[in-house]
């Protein structure tokens, strides 16, 4: 025997399966990250109890002024990112959302603790040769030693850079690189002070923000990005290269006009 269905009743029996379907994609994890704004750190200064840099067969200056890198706290590499915290994070300002291999290179907590770690390394070792090429210092007389607790990967680079030569040399004249500011910034670094992207600029910005800071450095690449959500009173001064950074927070104070920006 047939059952006649009214219209009303075969929409609603058609709708039920596309309505599971929608309700198992909102649930279902997605491959994304999402990320935040995170805690900076005053490369001058101490991190969890722990000098960030320390320098040994060289006259060390007293530094005024703060050299804050920034960070972003991302979703850890196994946390499940529904339809919804995608849609819910995507319109927010102090949000980003990222495919997840964007973000994690491994499989597992510990192959990407091993591959970040590894990058923050590779990063201290060419932010020491960096700043002492820069000054004209062998690397056999001064050692440096840089330690900044529960930061990995690579985009501190610039920062540690810019500290040991503030610490070494300040801005070249007898005063302070920084200028008594508080400076924040991200960027990559090699051996020869070229400064390369990072990501998550736009939430690193507001971080920057937070703490204190009134100029930005940001790799010249990502100028869009870090404009995107640019908070009120911070300027961006844009680098390429270990020499522009360095030019740049000495223009500040000499002749701030010079000073380029995004």
């Amino acid at each position: 025997m047939l059952l006649r269905l009214t219209r009303f009743q075969a929409v609603t029996l058609c709708a039920l399966p596309v309505v599971a379907l929608i309700a198992t994609a909102a649930f279902a994890p997605l491959p994304f990250s999402v990320a935040q704004p995170g805690p900076t750190a005053n490369v001058l200064g101490w991190s969890k109890g722990t000098e960030v840099i320390t320098i040994s067969g060289a006259p060390v200056r007293r530094t005024i002024g703060q050299l804050r890198t920034a960070t972003i706290v991302v979703t850890g590499p196994d946390a499940k990112v529904s339809l919804g915290a995608v849609v819910g994070n995507w319109f927010r300002t102090d949000r980003a959302v990222m495919p997840h291999n964007a973000v994690y290179t491994g499989n597992t907590d510990e192959e990407i603790e091993r591959h970040n770690m590894a990058q923050m390394r590779e990063s201290q070792d060419a932010a020491t040769q960096a700043a002492l090429k820069y000054l004209g210092l062998g690397t056999g007389k001064v050692r440096i030693a840089l330690k900044l607790a529960g930061v990995g990967g690579p985009s501190a680079g610039l920062l540690f850079t810019l500290g040991i030569i503030d610490k070494l040399d300040g801005d070249g004249s007898g005063g302070d690189l920084t200028g008594g500011r508080t400076i924040a910034g991200t960027g990559t670094i090699d051996a020869d002070g070229g400064v390369g992207a990072v990501g998550g600029v736009a939430q690193k910005t507001q971080a920057a923000s937070r703490d204190g800071a009134t100029v930005f450095l940001v790799p010249k690449a990502e100028c869009a990005d870090a404009k995107a959500e640019l908070p009120n009173g911070l300027r961006l001064v844009p680098v390429t290269t270990l020499k522009s950074a360095v030019n740049s927070l000495v223009a500040l104070e000499t002749n701030p006009g010079s000073v380029p920006s995004c």
